[in-house]
Formats: C-alpha cells, structure tokens, sequence
C-alpha cells in the first residue's frame, strides 16, 4: 500500500516532470493504525497538523460498552471480534476498526468510536 509523501515526479507516460518545489510537510501522509485486541492497552501519542494531537491506539483489551435500554456504560472486557464491515481479513486478524461487531462480556456490540484516531473503544449493545 502506498502511502503519498508529496511527490508527483512522473507523467502518465512515465516520463520525468521537474519539480517547482520541495515536499511540505502537510502533504506527509503516514501508515494506518491497525487496533489490535492485546493482553494491555497501549497508546502512542502523536501530534498532528495544526498542533493537535491523535490518540493512536495500538493495542486495547476492554471497551466502553453503552446499553441503550438502561442508558448506562460499562467498561468490559472484549472477548474476540466477529466482524468488521471495513475488510473481512480484519477480524481474522484481530483488527477493530469503527463498525466492527464485537463479543464482549454483556453479548455483541457495535464500536461507535475510530480507535485509531481517538484513543478508545466505545460501542453500543446491539442484542
């Protein structure tokens, strides 16, 4: 998977374009998080344009589990992923991803939140 770093260099030829400029850091773009259910949550810290910072979760054994009907959340653990709409060959190997069906403790949920941009897990009941 190619990851763009700020170099259009080539025509569709395949001939060589002169460059006007160098590369600018906005244009850097960087490697997906790929969440894993791990023994102990693990966090990476990185700051990101305009001075902000994303939480990269890298690793995560519980989640915040809301249930609708009593409108209360809980914090429990994940047992194993069932699904993930995003790639078929993420829950074979263990990747969470927003949308993907969980078996939790309290039974299936749905992940709301994107673990690889925020930090945390949290899903909805859906039985």
């Amino acid at each position: 998977m190619g990851i763009y770093q700020g170099n259009d260099l080539k025509k569709i030829t395949g001939g060589k374009k002169r460059s006007n400029r160098g590369k600018r850091k906005y244009e850097v773009g960087s490697y997906p998080t790929f969440t894993r259910l791990g023994s102990e949550d693990f966090v990476e810290v990185e700051r990101v344009r305009g001075g902000n910072i994303k939480l990269r979760l890298k690793r995560c054994e519980y989640a915040n589990v809301m249930d609708a009907r009593s409108g209360k959340a809980q914090k429990v653990k994940i047992l194993r992923i069932i699904d993930t709409p995003a790639n078929r060959e993420y829950a074979r190997r263990g990747i969470i991803t927003k949308g993907s069906i969980i078996e939790t403790e309290l039974g299936r949920a749905k992940v709301t939140s994107r673990p690889g941009q925020d930090g945390v897990i949290n899903a909805v009941l859906i039985a």
